[in-house]
């Protein structure tokens, strides 16, 4: 096996997805060639049986899709022809043109401001996305109050701990009570929250940020439990680093040092994210419904 050069490593569909975030077609691939048979180690003329999501026309509401992952599993609706609801908080521009993205791809659009801090913002968005459609089939909670840094814990401050904790777990909650209603008039509903692996793996700095985010792991077994045979499967996607914006700031050794003790060799991108997003989210998903899944190269 050819191994890879330095800041590169080899994806699933044969290309080398550099730390830089940027895939290009793969010089090798086990055999020195980059032929989809020779990856797949066999030749076969069968097509693969397309996952049938059945998402068309489903409401959708993907909250910080701005930018980044949330932006990445909106996009990703919209090439199922969901009717999507972009929120954000700030970034107007960001969030627009996140809807043209969904339009292009054949799906519906509708921006919406949302505040995860405040009670009457989140109810005031989601009676918009339901006045707009008349209904609301998927809540995708991926919005964060703020850019959260490490901070060591002796240096965190009430504030601090409060906007990050209660800013993450009091939006999620308010933001689902909002949306259960709708659900549960149409006898069906996805919820998936986006967790981190931070939530896991004790990661220093980030005690705010893992409390927060453990803590909707809790919540998603509880709703799981009390709303499964409601229809309503809940369910966390917990990614680790991801080739987002900010991660592509840091410098490129630490980006290879997290690729190589990655067991699969790559950093996921937010398309990663937001492919597993899409199929929890999908007819195709008929009974996953309480579990933590990790979007982690295998860490």
């Amino acid at each position: 096996m050819v191994a890879p050069a330095m800041g590169e490593v080899f994806r699933r569909d044969g290309r080398v997805a550099h730390t830089d975030g940027k895939s290009r077609p793969c010089r090798t691939w086990l055999t020195g060639t980059c032929s989809s048979e020779q990856q797949s180690g066999f030749h076969s003329n069968r097509r693969a049986m397309p996952i049938r999501t059945n998402l068309d026309d489903r409401v959708v509401i993907v909250t910080g899709s701005s930018s980044e992952i949330g932006r990445a599993t909106a996009i990703e609706f919209g090439r199922e022809r969901a009717k999507v609801a972009v929120t954000y908080h700030s970034d107007e521009a960001g969030a627009e043109e996140t809807a043209e993205l969904v339009r292009e791809k054949g799906g519906e659009a509708l921006v919406v401001q949302y505040d995860l801090t405040d009670r009457d913002s989140i109810e005031a968005a989601v009676q918009e996305v339901i006045d707009r459609w008349g209904a609301l089939d998927v809540l995708v909670n991926n919005a964060v109050p703020a850019e959260v840094e490490p901070t060591p814990l002796e240096e965190l401050t009430v504030e601090q701990w409060q906007r990050v904790v209660h800013g993450i777990q009091d939006g999620v909650f308010h933001t689902i009570r909002a949306v259960l209603p709708a659900m549960r008039q149409s006898d069906r509903g996805r919820i998936i929250n986006i967790s981190s692996l931070s939530a896991e793996d004790g990661s220093s700095g980030m005690a705010a940020y893992a409390t927060a985010k453990a803590g909707l792991h809790g919540l998603t077994g509880v709703l799981a439990d009390e709303f499964g045979d409601a229809g309503i499967l809940t369910n966390v996607v917990m990614p680790g680093m991801v080739l987002t914006e900010r991660n592509l700031k840091r410098p490129e050794e630490v980006r290879e040092a997290v690729a190589e003790r990655t067991p699969s060799k790559q950093i996921s991108t937010p398309e990663d994210v937001a492919n597993l997003v899409v199929f929890l989210s999908s007819e195709a998903n008929g009974n996953i419904n309480g579990a933590v899944i990790p979007v982690t190269g295998g860490l």
